[in-house]
């Protein structure tokens, strides 16, 4: 059978990235959409910002920013880059609706579709990359079918990056933890060999043991020092009594600062009292949150978390997958639309919400300092935008990526191919 590549798989064309250049510095750029300024690269990392030289006194090394807005590179803190068909033939949607339906229409033809693999999840990788995303969190499956496999396959993806790229792994329990004999063994296995974080999935729903699946989640997490990312779609208060058991365990067991909840749709959907109560402790325990910005549901509720001190960040979750054929790998447009579904409006809100998706968001990928500034990696994009408010607002192309120092994607260079 012929592979055929989906139509626009970039929007410059190809997966090959069109330049591999490490420049010593980006000339004319507007960091922030401050002044004008030359960022000065060494080693992968942000050397310097000066004023801008004399074109004349460039380096050949230097890349010229034509006085393009300069952002932190955008972070993905919720992808599963394991699970795409992206650059296969068109997948017919097909199988049950739900939780279940889906894991078991995944489970019955990911064999037969090549997922996960390599090739498949480099270019899904590549197309992430093309809209300024160079730091990622991804869950990856681990299950009786696949043992470590998968997490071994997005390795070697994030490898043929030669660094370029960053990512931290949460080894994920798609089908349930306890309901799936071995899972719990697996998941141990995986933070041993170095998975950042384990995952989970409605403890309640899913394995109808919310007490047992958590219990077994956070011995993982003391034994092996890694992270818990865990699935919560769980709605209202059953929802909110398993936020409550998190809680719970991360305080007992003094893991603050570890824990993060994807999705957690329940947080939006209890009474502001109750939500109140939820986000004080959560704030103690330095619990985080990600977002997919789901339009048929309520989102975060942002304002609130920030006020508890509970961060949050944008993820794309799967993409073109056998979950849904929808997904771009823009989590840009992920933070617009979250922004557009709240209603963010001024400057101050725009841009708290475009720092949420790029600098707030590098301690999703073990990257605390992300940002423009003296000492950080050198990972940023390049876009022509008057500001970051309208970065956020039009989602305009990204020009340049720059991922440790090295130019991942130069769409000015497919323009004159």
């Amino acid at each position: 059978m012929t592979t055929h590549r989906p139509p626009n798989p970039g929007r410059h064309g190809g997966y090959a990235p069109q330049r591999a250049g490490h420049p010593t510095a980006l000339r004319d750029v507007r960091p922030w959409g401050g002044d004008r300024a030359d960022i000065l690269l060494a080693d992968g990392v942000i050397a310097g910002i000066v004023e801008p030289a004399e074109r004349g006194t460039w380096a050949e090394t230097d890349l010229d920013g034509a006085g393009l807005l300069a952002l932190p590179s955008i972070v993905n803190a919720h992808a599963h880059v394991d699970k795409s068909w992206w650059g296969l033939p068109w997948q017919s949607y097909g199988g049950e609706g739900g939780t279940d339906g889906r894991i078991r229409h995944e489970r019955a033809r990911r064999d037969e579709l090549g997922i996960p693999g390599v090739d498949i999840t480099t270019r899904v990788l590549t197309e992430m990359v093309t809209h300024g995303t160079t730091l990622f969190r991804s869950h990856v499956d681990v299950d009786p079918g696949l043992g470590q496999r998968g997490i071994e396959i997005v390795r070697e993806a994030v490898a043929s990056f030669d660094g370029a790229i960053e990512m931290e792994i949460v080894a994920f329990p798609q089908d349930g933890v306890l309901r799936r004999p071995g899972v719990l063994d697996l998941l141990d296995d995986a933070a041993a060999h170095g998975a950042e974080h384990i995952g989970g999935l409605d403890p309640a729903s899913i394995d109808r043991d919310p007490v047992g699946q958590l219990d077994g989640l956070f011995a993982i997490m003391e034994r092996r020092g890694c992270g818990l990312d865990i699935h919560l779609h769980d709605p209202g208060e059953l929802g909110a009594f398993q936020l409550d058991l998190i809680c719970d365990r991360t305080e007992a067991l003094g893991l603050a600062g570890r824990v993060n909840i994807a999705h957690g749709f329940a947080l939006a959907q209890v009474d502001a009292g109750r939500r109140a109560e939820l986000l004080a402790r959560m704030g103690e325990l330095r619990i985080t949150f990600t977002t997919v910005a789901p339009l048929r549901l309520p989102q975060l509720p942002w304002r609130e978390l920030d006020a508890a001190g509970v961060g949050f960040a944008f993820g794309t979750d799967g993409i073109r997958d056998l979950w849904s054929p929808y997904g771009t790998g823009d989590t840009l447009g992920i933070a617009w639309q979250f922004a557009r579904a709240s209603s963010v409006v001024t400057d101050e809100d725009l841009t708290r919400v475009l720092r949420a998706a790029t600098s707030e968001a590098g301690v999703y990928a073990g990257r605390p300092d992300h940002d423009i500034a003296v000492g950080a990696a050198a990972h940023l994009f390049l876009t022509d935008a008057e500001n970051p408010m309208d970065a956020l607002v039009r989602t305009p192309p990204r020009q340049v990526v720059i991922g440790a120092g090295r130019v991942l994607h130069d769409a000015r260079v497919a323009d004159r191919d």
